[in-house]
């Protein structure tokens, strides 16, 4: 899609097997049969995007990188598929020029950095909040441990933008602090004059959280904060022009809220 002259496309690293407990233990395993329609799991992408404005192509998260984890009650996550992805769309990843991590999750950096804590982006910045970094690299948070090496080796580089504001990216390509699901998550907004759209990361993670608004991510940090940062963007997303899309909706589609609070498609 096009948000004036700054194009967007989805590309997905491969699937989220998700059923109903990864929104909480009280869930009931039949909730929502039209998400969770096959052997009552959910296929969902592992989603990222390549945002093209001007001379700049900014890749906005990195996916899980050639691996399966398994998860409790039989959900997984399988990646491996983005650089496919970004050959179709014509993008070598010499072409990226920045790299925005909505956050430090596996499925959002698996492709930063090879084993040998290179970067797989070589002429790209990476752009991601300090609070992850605290968390993830330097703290308790789960990461790979080449990932959390590239972290560490490239720390306080050109390469490395470790964001604790707003700040533009990029022509049109501004990250916005949206935290809860991780201290440090992003969001990316592409404007143009009235138009708008917000690339989500797992600030929400799938449309149905607006009608069951008590559904948490099994990944939340800090559910409370998590829980208001959800509230606050459902309303940004009621807004006339503003669309938005997160990394495991569905088909990677975007759209909106609609005056009856419900979600609608885009198209």
């Amino acid at each position: 899609m096009r948000i004036g002259e700054v194009r967007v496309d989805a590309v997905a690293d491969g699937t989220f097997v998700a059923r109903p407990s990864y929104f909480g233990a009280d869930v009931p395993a039949g909730a929502h049969p039209e998400v969770f329609d096959r052997d009552g799991a959910a296929w969902l992408p592992i989603g990222c995007f390549v945002v093209r404005s001007g001379d700049r192509v900014v890749l906005v998260d990195a996916g899980l990188g050639p691996e399966v984890q398994q998860l409790p009650d039989r959900m997984l996550l399988a990646g491996g598929q983005l650089p496919t992805g970004l050959r179709a769309l014509g993008v070598h990843p010499d072409d990226v020029t920045d790299v925005v991590v909505t956050h430090l999750h596996a499925d959002h950096v698996g492709w930063l950095f090879g084993l040998d804590a290179e970067p797989v982006f070589g002429g790209a910045t990476v752009w991601f909040g300090a609070g992850d970094r605290a968390h993830f690299v330097d703290g308790p948070g789960e990461m790979a441990g080449h990932v959390r090496d590239g972290f560490r080796r490239w720390a306080g580089t050109s390469r490395l933008r470790e964001l604790s504001e707003d700040v533009a990216v990029a022509p049109g390509i501004d990250a916005v602090l949206t935290p809860g699901h991780t201290p440090g998550h992003l969001s990316v907004a592409v404007t143009a004059g009235d138009e708008r759209l917000l690339l989500l990361g797992d600030a929400i993670t799938c449309p149905v959280q607006l009608a069951e608004p008590q559904w948490r991510s099994m990944g939340d940090v800090d559910a409370a904060l998590a829980d208001r940062t959800r509230r606050r963007l459902w309303q940004a997303l009621a807004g006339p022009r503003t669309l938005g899309v997160g990394a495991h909706f569905p088909r990677l589609a975007e759209g909106r809220v609609d005056p009856d609070r419900r979600w609608a498609q885009a198209g």
